[in-house]
């Protein structure tokens, strides 16, 4: 009888899993990739993809392109990573998770055909989309890049068009700790002749992204470039954005089911993506926009962005991990409105940790803690480090014994936040 929590142990056990061990499981070629998109023969070759890299944002851009088409009719597949309970959840089509059945019946057949090949989890899970996605027959996939773009073992489609949303220090060990490498490092999945919107002009990037986008004959444009962000602001549990094109065209009342300020940004990313599509021969219509960013959750399944989990007292977490996130959260939580502010943290150990804790208020008390991963930052040390920065509070044995402590120590109008790491809210949500 097959076994569904065997063939998950296999996935997370058997094979080296970044999420887990962190640097040990990092792949430096495309060598084990090309290997399996062979034997499965080049399942993404028969379905259209866009392809979305970036250091934040990728997610929830992903997600929101993928709603935009699913409103237009399309039958689309979603690649994303990393989940949160579930790993069904980084292979969806219309916002279905795969099922166990084809999980099980994928490693299956992957054992029986290449016992001999050692791929890491990463590239196995890849592999068991494109191949699920050709099964399903969709007509389009959107795939969002693990890490990096140049090396990601997604990089092996010809996409319809390539997205990058933005740019940070991120998994600096592996993609370069100045911006113009980590660029260098997102702009490998620009392709031949592939159209080319990215989301942010930065200044030590656009040199990166117009110089391989020249030298391989891709159109390029910048999102910020085309549109103007004339307001954003919170109407009940939605973000109302406001663009304005160059030709003076506005996008008006634009209702984003993801709460965070950041959003606003990436709405300007997907408005671009949106008209490129257009241009590429996707039938689209603006009543396909909004309704694809009004019914976010609906359509894809998304969470832990900026994501409601109490109103009294309200109780929020976001995935944020590096600096860039959390100078988005920190601004999001000044727009809150409450009397105290109460924080679950946990981090994981090889980000950027001091970055990160000198961002944080000061004015709200801290409940410590450490996911349930290898790579986590002991409790201990965090609450060492953070009172370098003036962040006092209490450590915790889990994610869900702090969340507990700070939500029984919470009044009706205070705010308990949680984050510091997806795996932190993978616990909670």
């Amino acid at each position: 009888m097959r076994d569904y929590q065997s063939t998950l142990e296999y996935l997370y056990d058997q094979l080296p899993f970044f999420q887990r061990q962190g640097a040990s499981a990092y792949k430096h070629d495309l060598g084990v990739t090309l290997a399996l998109d062979d034997i499965y023969n080049h399942p993404h070759a028969n379905y259209r993809t866009i392809h979305v890299a970036g250091t934040n944002g990728k997610g929830s851009v992903s997600n929101m392109i993928a709603s935009i088409l699913q409103q237009a009719g399309y039958k689309v597949g979603l690649y994303t990573s990393p989940h949160l309970k579930d790993f069904r959840e980084r292979i969806r089509v219309n916002g279905e998770m795969i099922s166990e059945e084809s999980v099980m019946d994928f490693v299956e057949h992957y054992k029986l055909i290449s016992p001999d090949l050692t791929p890491s989890f990463f590239e196995m899970t890849v592999a068991m989309a494109f191949d699920y996605f050709d099964k399903q027959n969709v007509d389009v996939a959107v795939i969002e890049v693990g890490m990096g773009g140049r090396l990601d073992s997604t990089n092996v489609i010809i996409p319809d068009l390539s997205v990058i949303t933005n740019i940070g220090l991120d998994h600096t060990q592996f993609l370069g700790d100045t911006l113009s490498k980590v660029a260098k490092e997102k702009a490998g999945i620009i392709k031949d002749g592939v159209p080319v919107v990215v989301g942010k002009r930065q200044r030590s990037c656009m040199e990166v992204f117009e110089e391989k986008a020249t030298g391989v004959n891709a159109p390029l444009v910048f999102a910020d470039q085309l549109f103007t962000l004339e307001d954003h602001r919170i109407e009940g549990d939605r973000r109302v954005v406001e663009l304005r094109k160059g030709n003076g065209f506005v996008y008006p009342n634009l209702s984003v089911a993801l709460q965070g300020r950041y959003q606003a940004e990436n709405v300007v990313t997907v408005v671009a993506v949106y008209e490129k599509l257009i241009s590429l021969g996707y039938k689209l219509t603006e009543s396909d926009l909004y309704n694809g960013l009004r019914n976010i959750h609906e359509n894809t399944g998304m969470m832990g962005r900026w994501q409601k989990l109490s109103d009294k007292p309200l109780v929020v977490c976001d995935t944020a991990h590096n600096v860039d996130g959390i100078v988005q959260v920190v601004q999001q939580m000044a727009e809150s409105t409450y009397e105290k502010l109460h924080f679950v943290l946990g981090m994981v150990s090889d980000k950027d940790v001091r970055g990160v804790l000198k961002l944080l208020p000061q004015d709200a008390t801290y409940y410590f803690c450490s996911p349930d991963i290898l790579r986590a930052l002991e409790a201990d040390e965090l609450k060492e480090r953070a009172s370098e920065f003036g962040l006092e509070g209490n450590v915790y044995d889990s994610v869900r014994e702090a969340l507990k402590s700070a939500w029984e120590s919470a009044g009706e109008n205070d705010m308990v936040f949680v984050g510091g790491s997806n795996f932190v809210v993978a616990e909670v949500v």
